[in-house]
C-alpha cells in the first residue's frame, strides 16, 4: 500500500475522479432532472446512468492497467473512478426514489 503514496498519485486519483463525472456528464442530464422526471423517463435515465458507469469503468480499468505496466500502484485510477462512480449513482438512485414518490408534476409534457 506504500506505493499508492507514490508521487503523483493524487493528480492521477482526482484526474480519473473527474473523468467519471465528465463521462457521467456526458451521457445524463442531472440528479435533479432524474427526480424532476422520474415518473415518465426512470428506466431512460438510468440506463444511461449504467451507460455512463460502464464506459467510465473501461476508463478505469485501462487506467489501472497502464499503471502497472508502468511499476506504479493500480489505486489512485481505481479509487478516483470508484469513489466518484459510487457517488454518483447514490445521487442518482436518491433522486430516482425522490422523484418516483414525489406528486409534484415533472417538467415534460407530452402529447
Amino acid at each position: 500500500m506504500a506505493d499508492f503514496m507514490e508521487d503523483g498519485a493524487a493528480l492521477t486519483m482526482a484526474v480519473y475522479a473527474a473523468l467519471t463525472y465528465d463521462i457521467i456528464s456526458a451521457t445524463n442530464s442531472s440528479p435533479q432532472t432524474t427526480e424532476i422526471n422520474a415518473a415518465t423517463r426512470a428506466a431512460s435515465l438510468m440506463k444511461w446512468v449504467r451507460i455512463g458507469l460502464w464506459q467510465a469503468a473501461a476508463f478505469a480499468i485501462i487506467g489501472v492497467m497502464l499503471n502497472a505496466r508502468e511499476g506504479k500502484s493500480p489505486w489512485p485510477p481505481a479509487i478516483g473512478s470508484g469513489l466518484a462512480g459510487w457517488l454518483l449513482w447514490m445521487q442518482y438512485a436518491h433522486a430516482l426514489k425522490a422523484g418516483l414518490s414525489s406528486t409534484e408534476p415533472g417538467t415534460e409534457t407530452y402529447g
